[in-house]
C-alpha cells in the first residue's frame, strides 16, 4: 500500500440523464443523515485526540467508526458530483462491490507530537483542500451538463474530479487522525483509478546476452 489511506473509483462511461438531473434532490436523505453520522464522528475524533495525546495510540473502536464516517463521507461525495450513480449505503463499512473505495490501514502507534499539533499542521492542507474543493465543483457542474445531454461521463472529466476527490477525503483522514501522513496528490490507487484491477508492474529489461540453445 503506497500510502496507508486509498481511495478507488471504477469509471463508467455511461450515467443516466433522469438520476443526474435530480441528483441534488436524491441526495437530500444522504445529507440528512451525513450531518447526523458527523455530529457524532467529531465527538469521537475529539475523544481519540485526546487517546492519542496521552498514550500515543488510537483505540480500535474509534479507529473503525472514524474510518467508516470518512468512507460515508468519500461515498457521498462521490454520489453527488456525479462520480457513480449507485445510490451508497448509509453504513461505513467496506463494501468491495460499491464503486467508491476506501480502506484504511492504522498505525500500531502514534506521534503524540504531531497529534497535539495537528490543526497547525494541518494549515497547508486545508488550504489546498479547499483549491480542491472549487475544482470539484466545477468539474461536477461540467458532469452534470455533459450527463444531462449525453448521457456519457468523459474520462478525463472522471479523472480530474477522482484526482480532487481523492485528496479531498484523504485529507479528511488526516484532520481525523487517521493517518499522520500528508495526503500526496496522486499516487498508485489514483492514477488506476476507474481500472478493475491495479496498474500492471513495469516489463522487465530484456536481457543483456542472447540465449544459447
Amino acid at each position: 500500500m503506497s500510502y496507508p489511506v486509498t481511495f478507488e473509483a471504477d469509471y463508467v462511461e455511461g450515467h443516466s440523464r433522469l438520476t443526474a438531473f435530480f441528483r441534488l434532490i436524491l441526495a437530500i436523505p444522504l445529507a440528512i443523515w451525513l450531518y447526523l453520522y458527523a455530529l457524532v464522528a467529531y465527538v469521537a475524533i475529539v475523544i481519540a485526540w485526546f487517546a492519542i495525546v496521552i498514550t500515543g495510540r488510537y483505540p480500535r473502536g474509534l479507529y473503525d467508526f472514524v474510518a467508516g464516517f470518512v468512507r460515508f463521507v468519500a461515498r457521498f461525495t462521490a454520489y453527488t458530483v456525479l462520480l457513480c450513480d449507485p445510490y451508497p449505503p448509509f453504513g461505513g463499512s467496506d463494501d468491495p462491490a460499491y464503486p467508491v473505495r476506501m480502506r484504511f490501514e492504522p498505525l500500531e502507534h502514534y506521534s503524540r507530537l504531531k497529534t497535539l499539533l495537528r490543526i497547525i499542521l494541518a494549515i497547508p492542507i486545508m488550504i489546498l483542500r479547499y483549491v480542491m474543493g472549487i475544482l470539484l465543483e466545477i468539474g461536477a457542474i461540467g458532469a452534470w451538463i455533459v450527463i444531462v445531454v449525453t448521457g456519457k461521463l468523459p474520462r478525463g472529466l472522471f479523472d480530474l474530479m477522482v484526482l480532487a476527490t481523492s485528496y479531498t477525503v484523504r485529507s479528511d483522514a488526516y484532520l481525523a487522525l487517521l493517518t499522520e501522513t500528508y495526503p500526496p496528490f496522486q499516487d498508485e490507487q489514483t492514477r488506476a483509478a476507474g481500472t478493475s484491477a491495479p496498474p500492471p508492474p513495469p516489463t522487465p529489461p530484456a536481457s543483456e546476452y542472447p540465449s544459447v540453445s
